[in-house]
């Protein structure tokens, strides 16, 4: 027997009747002899790994826009973080925790440079629209791979495009990222604000530190314990209705004290701004963008509006500024 065999037959052993079973997924758009090692959700969640696109999410921002401190949290951050949260609870719930892993690694791939500012900016101006859990699913079925994509499971894909607050994935796997996406940067968002001195624990209302808890580290412990407690033997995962409404009133309170926070977002205006004109640019001039999004548009009769968005999308933070240095400031000027 194979060695991918044996964990196949150890998930139908172990896993809750709920679980998805790799050797039942859907499988891939174009299909794949099985690796003998790994399963298919264990080589999807290797291949995001390994991709361009995840390495870039490094230099990518959650929140803060170039932060004075080396602790606050990147795109890369966030996503890991969301990664080990899913982890733990699809763990105690007897899910897959292979698949949690591969859709909590690429659920944010095709997010833009500075953050949501930069998604509301592409979605302005672009025609076709923009956002970025279908850009997410774009990277791995078409860009990364000079074209080819990841060719990923059915499952992954699914759970990828609907992270979203008002999506509902096919999967419990993906119900379980889809919660713990917000949870996370519920938690990481809060402790950022509370390094940056813009927010602390004292401003948190009352009531909701004493149903959530009084720090960060205990709000996270309720969320998942949570979880875990109520979606234990169901087919749905979902948190209860109380700690569920704790998180949207939580959710609520940082949009307003954060998310639109005048110390916090003083810069996004001009970080929209510069890519609103990196868009502009390169819709007028499509043949300034690197050869593979060229071809994009010549060979593959894409349209230009959509691979613009595709190329914005996928620089980091310093490839974009540096790039509208490029194009709009005088050499001399930015010396």
């Amino acid at each position: 027997m194979l060695v991918r065999e044996e964990l196949e037959l150890n998930e139908r052993q172990t896993l809750s009747p709920y679980a998805s079973h790799a050797a039942d997924s859907a499988g891939r758009e174009r299909p794949e002899e099985e690796c003998d090692i790994r399963t298919c959700y264990m080589r999807d969640r290797d291949r995001i790994v390994h991709s361009k696109a995840f390495r870039r999410l490094k230099d990518k921002t959650q929140v803060f826009l170039a932060p004075r401190g080396d602790h606050y949290r990147t795109r890369l951050m966030h996503t890991l973080e969301v990664s080990q949260t899913a982890r733990t609870a699809a763990k105690c719930l007897r899910l897959n925790a292979d698949l949690v892993e591969a859709i909590a690694l690429g659920h944010d791939l095709g997010h833009t440079p500075f953050g949501h500012a930069g998604e509301r900016a592409l979605d302005r101006v672009c025609p076709l629209g923009f956002k970025h859990y279908e850009q997410s699913v774009r990277v791995v079925q078409v860009l990364e791979k000079d074209g080819a994509g990841l060719n990923l499971t059915a499952e992954v894909i699914d759970g990828i495009l609907n992270h979203g607050t008002d999506r509902r994935p096919m999967t419990p796997e993906g119900q379980v990222v889809r919660l713990c996406d917000k949870i996370a940067y519920v938690h990481h968002d809060m402790d950022d604000a509370e390094r940056a001195g813009i927010l602390c624990e004292q401003d948190v209302p009352e009531r909701l530190r004493k149903l959530l808890g009084g720090s960060t580290k205990e709000r996270l412990n309720t969320f998942i314990h949570d979880i875990v407690s109520t979606s234990r033997a169901r087919e749905e995962v979902s948190m209860s209705p109380e700690i569920a409404e704790g998180l949207k009133e939580l959710r609520a309170f940082l949009f307003e004290n954060l998310y639109t926070n005048r110390v916090a977002k003083s810069e996004e205006t001009k970080a929209a701004d510069m890519l609103e004109a990196l868009y502009g640019y390169y819709v007028d001039h499509p043949e300034k963008m690197t050869e593979e999004y060229v071809r994009m548009i010549e060979e593959r009769n894409e349209k230009v509006e959509r691979v613009v968005c595709d190329y914005i999308s996928g620089m980091t933070d310093q490839y974009s500024k540096m790039k509208f240095l490029e194009i709009f400031v005088p050499e001399s000027w930015s010396r």
